[in-house]
């Protein structure tokens, strides 16, 4: 009955009352110890302070260059299309459907390792120069997503 719900236990928990008499096991200095930085009212101390001293992170040097805009494809081999049937039409989402690749970076990329037994339509989004020739070779089509 609507009436009769509680919580679970232990799933509501009253909040830590600070400052409200020595009786209370939290007061005078409500948990904070003794004067400091760190005891007073207001402090925000980010996380790698170090009181004003240099942080570590500054102190290091900072080394090469990291490209934010870089992009990683997927890579599919001529030997990975060959467990589709003839004429079918393989795509990123039907790779990654079968297992041949596991996660969908900036695209799928064919490249030529392996050899390719099968005529198939490939979208995909980059194709090496070789495999492009190899594909349409054996009848298969290419196209660029």
């Amino acid at each position: 009955m609507l009436h009769e719900l509680k919580p679970t236990e232990g799933a509501r928990k009253e909040r830590k009352r600070l400052g409200r008499g020595t009786g209370s096991g939290t007061g005078k200095t409500a948990g904070k110890g003794h004067k400091g930085q760190k005891a007073r009212s207001g402090k925000t101390l980010r996380p790698g302070f170090e009181g004003g001293q240099i942080p570590f992170f500054q102190r290091i040097p900072k080394r090469g260059f990291n490209n934010v805009n870089k992009k990683e494809f997927a890579i599919v081999n001529l030997d990975d299309l060959n467990k589709f049937n003839d004429g079918d039409v393989v795509t990123p989402e039907l790779l990654l459907e079968k297992g041949v690749i596991t996660k969908f970076l900036s695209g799928v990329k064919v490249l030529a390792n392996g050899t390719l037994e099968k005529k198939v339509t490939v979208k995909a989004h980059r194709f090496s120069n070789a495999a492009k020739e190899a594909i349409e070779k054996n009848g298969g089509v290419v196209e660029v997503i």
